[in-house]
């Protein structure tokens, strides 16, 4: 493995002057005031092989632009824009003020939200908060031609395919991400550079009647080093394709069951991810809203939104709104002690500040949004937790879910349930599972949690089915107990 590297963090050597002097002419103008911008200029590819072919694209999240944002007379102002050019950069005060000329007058009632939040937080000294920090890496995907990256991924299907005549396909993805991202306001010089990398790896078995996958993931904060855990050994995840294909679905019931840590991150995500972004709170669309501070979880568990000191596909230095990423502890054993917002919701509330505003892209609006989700580890071991059920069944390989925050349902779909009797996995697979219940009457069912620790990040979140941003979820094994059809 060669030695450990920083992202470079002079993506904005040649033109930060440009939005330094921007930043300064709009904040001289004495209509406007809290003047901020967001630089974003990230760039990286995913690659996919299969059985019908490569695809190499761009990734998804790939941009370069900026977007300013102001207070003026007519309220909160913001302004997008992806052309870096130095006539281009100088005009822009000239069609701001265009633009907001054209606006309607606010009326008489009309407040403007962020006006005290942000006096308070940007002008609470007179100290600039400067930093330009990086993520790391081992092998820069960039220096790996398209050739080797695929040859790589060919590789790993083949062998996928060669494993038995069952398994028909295998999709293999790795992609990546290189982030550079500039902050500037009166108050704030932040700059950040991350490289993220993530893969799937997804056979596919076929007995000529039913067809079943098997989805196992990667991810990190890095870069192409992933592809060698990715080449690892492929006989765990054939094998479950393969062994899907003699599952039955389970009996309707409430049972005793094991979470895995995947499928214990799809219920950090869904069951109080979602339910604890306060823009919800301010719409009054989440139940969390009126359980702050009381028990609403076992004493076992812990949760947390971490951007910033978790390893994975969310994390950051600075949100999309200038605010310092933060471990936010959601659940502290037991008890809801707080949820995640952006500015607004923060202001609205009168609560401190997460780190949580995020944008799809400069083009998009800030909300409220996850990070890195999941429940802490525990203090029991797996085998312990297993001889534990008289009946039940292990869940694992979640796959997707559904929350309804105002009345706090869960729904998740699991792609495999072990079962398990006296104490033991009798080798009987349930498949498809869908387990539900009521957020709270789930979380105090929590018996055991383990100490085993993972999160993935290979997925994505959308806020209403759009706005979608990278997260990663995860935790520990839990013992719990749910309704399951």
């Amino acid at each position: 493995m060669p030695n450990q590297k920083k992202v470079s963090d002079d993506a904005f050597h040649d033109i930060k002057d440009l939005f330094l002097n921007l930043v300064y002419k709009l904040s001289s103008k004495t209509d406007y005031s809290d003047v901020s911008i967001l630089v974003e200029k990230s760039f990286g590819k995913n690659y996919r092989v299969s059985k019908s072919g490569t695809i190499i694209k761009d990734n998804a999240f790939a941009t370069n632009g900026a977007v300013i944002r102001l207070l003026s007379p007519k309220g909160l102002y913001e302004y997008s824009f992806n052309d870096f050019s130095k006539e281009f950069i100088e005009s822009i005060p000239q069609k701001i003020h265009d633009k907001i000329l054209h606006i309607s007058n606010p009326s008489k009632n009309q407040s403007h939200p962020y006006k005290n939040y942000f006096h308070n937080v940007d002008c609470r000294n007179d100290n600039t908060i400067c930093f330009n920090k990086s993520t790391s890496y081992y092998v820069n995907p960039e220096n790996l031609s398209t050739e080797k990256i695929t040859q790589i991924l060919t590789g790993i299907h083949q062998n996928a395919m060669n494993y038995d005549d069952k398994i028909i396909d295998c999709v293999c993805i790795y992609q990546y991400l290189t982030i550079h991202k500039l902050y500037l306001s009166s108050t704030k010089d932040l700059q950040q550079n991350i490289m993220w990398s993530s893969g799937v790896i997804q056979p596919l078995a076929s007995d000529g009647e039913k067809t079943y996958h098997y989805y196992q993931s990667f991810s990190k904060l890095g870069g192409a080093e992933l592809l060698d855990e990715m080449q690892s050994d492929l006989s765990e995840s054939c094998k479950n394709a393969i062994d899907l294909l003699g599952s039955t679905p389970p009996p309707s019931g409430t049972y005793d069951v094991i979470c895995m840590p995947d499928v214990t991150g799809l219920i950090a995500h869904e069951a109080f991810g979602h339910g604890v972004e306060m823009d919800m709170f301010v719409k009054d669309r989440a139940l969390a809203k009126n359980y702050i501070g009381t028990q609403i979880a076992s004493p076992l568990v812990t949760m947390h939104d971490n951007a910033s000191t978790c390893h994975q596909t969310a994390t950051y230095f600075f949100d999309d709104e200038g605010t310092i990423s933060n471990d936010t502890v959601i659940i502290d054993k037991g008890i809801l002690k707080c949820g995640i917002n952006d500015l607004l919701s923060a202001e609205i509330l009168s609560v401190s500040p997460t780190g949580n505003g995020r944008r799809e892209s400069y083009e998009r609006k800030a909300y409220t949004r996850m990070t890195n989700t999941y429940f802490e580890a525990g203090e029991s071991k797996l085998e312990d937790m297993i001889a534990s059920i008289d009946y039940g069944i292990l869940l694992e390989n979640g796959s997707s879910g559904m929350e309804d925050p105002k009345n706090w349902g869960i729904q998740c779909m699991v792609n495999i349930g072990r079962e398990i009797k006296d104490g033991k996995l009798t080798g009987k697979i349930f498949s498809p599972i869908c387990l539900s219940g009521y957020v709270p009457d789930l979380l105090k069912s929590i018996s055991m949690v383990s100490t085993e620790l993972k999160l993935s990040g290979s997925g994505y979140c959308g806020k209403g089915y759009k706005e979608w941003v990278k997260v990663s979820d995860g935790g520990a094994a839990i013992k719990a107990k749910v309704s399951i059809s």
